[in-house]
């Protein structure tokens, strides 16, 4: 990403330290980081993340064939009651957005998968929404194959980060890993056409996201860009191998307002272009109550508590249009 002014944090590349060798001194260096990066920006790239990127660009490529598949072969996903599958162009309008008024459909193609579970998941088997069980195109048994790996090796990188984050709010490293034993996190897979936008029209709206943190693996082509605290949107450039990490709303709940959920939109590409957001969610019942640690004098509580599940429920039924699986008319 093309730097901020000098006054913002950097990040730190120095993740592979923590990752790779459990150096606490480091952990704990990334961790101050981490939390100026969270309280002034909101978003970061990771670098030396150890992900495999030849799984990320076989998903992509397992993306761009699902995007080129008929669309009434895409329609037999169509996303239903339990909020996972396929999610025609133009069926959303975040109108929860605090920086814009949001007025006309997104230009994306979507498909969201869930955190594939076994057929008799408890979660499954009572009808929980965004667990699945996830559609897939009986026409590429490929497809199912790229998006799980892809899945798995993102949240490993999720996994090894929550040390960071817990230490970064003040808590004991071991603090936030219990609320990730059953993880509601999930990818939201888009196309992002070429095509000429009306006026206040995007790819995707400026919004911020709704969870704990999102990864994303930069793209190749231009579009997502990221509002500053200055007003001023901020292009993301490519940054090769990087992951972008950003806050979540209901991490921003959690942390009462100090871990910034920034803004960021999708303007309509000169050419085609794909994203896969993993949004690196805590379990459903996690409840968001602002931590002691983020509460002072100067900073009162600001939020009543809240579920991860209620609020992904009324964040997806606020901005998703009913034939998209929410509930907007």
């Amino acid at each position: 990403i093309r730097r901020p002014p000098r006054s913002t944090p950097k990040p730190s590349s120095a993740a592979s330290d923590v990752y790779k060798r459990q150096d606490i001194e480091a952990r704990e260096s990334l961790a101050q980081t981490l939390r100026q990066v969270q309280e002034t920006i909101g978003f970061y790239v990771v670098v030396n993340h150890g992900v495999p990127l030849e799984t990320i660009e076989s998903a992509y490529d397992a993306l761009r064939e699902f995007f080129s598949l008929p669309l009434d072969e895409k329609l037999r996903l169509k996303i239903d009651e339990r909020s996972v599958g396929y999610i025609p162009a133009k069926t959303t309008v975040y109108v929860t957005s605090q920086v814009n008024l949001n007025t006309k459909p997104d230009l994306n193609e979507t498909i969201t998968l869930a955190r594939e579970r076994a057929p008799d998941d408890p979660a499954i088997q009572q009808g929980m929404r965004f667990v699945g069980p996830n559609p897939w195109p009986e026409s590429m048994p490929q497809f199912r194959r790229a998006m799980l790996a892809y899945q798995e090796v993102l949240s490993v990188l999720g996994y090894a980060m929550l040390p960071l984050y817990a230490r970064a709010l003040g808590q004991p490293a071991e603090f936030i890993s219990p609320y990730f034993t059953e993880p509601m996190w999930w990818t939201r897979n888009s196309y992002y056409p070429a095509v000429e936008p009306e006026e206040n029209q995007f790819g995707i709206s400026p919004h911020s996201d709704h969870g704990f943190i999102t990864l994303l693996p930069l793209s190749d082509v231009p579009g997502l860009e990221i509002l500053l605290p200055n007003g001023d949107w901020l292009p993301a450039k490519p940054l090769d191998g990087g992951i972008l990490v950003n806050t979540g709303e209901f991490l921003n709940r959690w942390s009462n307002g100090r871990f910034l959920a920034t803004p960021h939109r999708v303007v309509a590409p000169i050419q085609d272009r794909y994203s896969m957001a993993l949004f690196f969610n805590p379990n459903a019942n996690t409840v968001a109550d602002p931590l002691a640690s983020c509460v002072s004098e100067e900073n009162p509580v600001a939020f009543e508590p809240v579920t991860m599940l209620e609020y992904m429920s009324w964040y997806i039924d606020s901005n998703y249009k009913r034939e998209s699986g929410g509930r907007q008319d």
